[in-house]
């Protein structure tokens, strides 16, 4: 999933290797995907972005923008998986989009559970989009403890961790594959109530909030997930399906999987208090 070390690091490397080609062929929507979420008609795709020379490439929460010529824009969004290949390497047949450059390389974009592909012109009308779009992201500086207190107000203090920091696009693009790592090197359980938290383990929250997220960011994104050339990211998860038969590197103690708000959440027991 795109989660904000991803979609860092996947328009990193797009502003890199994309800017200044041009799309000659666009083929949208070869497999028929019922959860793969479009802006408007993907048949109007081809006309819409042929001959457009792509002009640099931006990430924010979720969402990867492609930015066009004339005001156009192809964003991706969480789900959706996108690959870069050489002029060499043999199409796909299943895809959700493909869009061939000018010098005959192409990218592609793939559904596999759910995802979103917007190619637009103008302004996106999507509340998750603009949301994700003009929030501070907790790589930008702003994002300091006033930032992070204020995530506080407002809110049952009955809420868990994980309910706080991935859910309601609070942090966008924080979700709940990064949060593992983040609750771990606090030190805090994702069940944990908001109501249990000093002004000391809020602390510790917002340093490991900014130092592991910036780390992901900074090593090409996690392992368990691709970058736009299908490379695995380079920073190694300490709680994930990757790592859930290894002991906590902390102390030893078997790490615990369980299911929780729509999705699994990892912890250890002994190093990750409830209290």
């Amino acid at each position: 999933m795109i989660e904000i070390p991803e979609s860092a690091t996947l328009s990193s490397q797009a502003e890199i290797i994309l800017v200044g080609k041009k799309i000659t062929q666009v083929i949208p929507a070869a497999s028929p995907h019922k959860f793969a979420f479009y802006q408007g008609d993907p048949a109007g795709y081809p006309e819409l972005l042929t001959g457009r020379q792509v002009q640099s490439a931006a990430g924010h929460g979720m969402f990867v923008d492609i930015h066009l010529d004339g005001d156009v824009c192809l964003t991706f969004g969480e789900g959706t998986i996108l690959r870069y290949f050489a002029p060499y390497e043999k199409k796909p047949e299943k895809h959700q989009l493909l869009a061939v450059f000018d010098d005959g390389s192409f990218i592609v974009c793939s559904v596999a559970m759910y995802g979103a592909i917007f190619a637009f012109s103008g302004e996106l009308d999507n509340s998750y989009y603009q949301l994700s779009l003009h929030c501070t992201s907790p790589l930008d500086d702003r994002f300091d403890e006033a930032f992070f207190e204020n995530i506080f107000r407002g809110v049952t203090k009955d809420l868990s961790l994980k309910a706080l920091l991935a859910t309601e696009q609070r942090i966008p693009g924080l979700g709940n594959g990064v949060l593992q790592d983040i609750l771990f090197n606090a030190g805090l359980h994702p069940k944990r109530k908001m109501s249990s938290l000093s002004d000391f383990h809020k602390d510790e929250l917002f340093h490991s909030l900014k130092v592991t997220l910036r780390r992901m960011a900074e090593k090409g994104g996690r392992d368990t997930e691709k970058d736009l050339f299908g490379n695995y990211g380079g920073y190694k998860t300490l709680l994930s399906k990757n790592t859930l038969q290894n002991p906590c590197p902390n102390c030893g103690h078997a790490i615990v999987k369980e299911a929780y708000m729509g999705g699994a959440v990892y912890f250890c027991p002994s190093c990750q208090g409830m209290k």
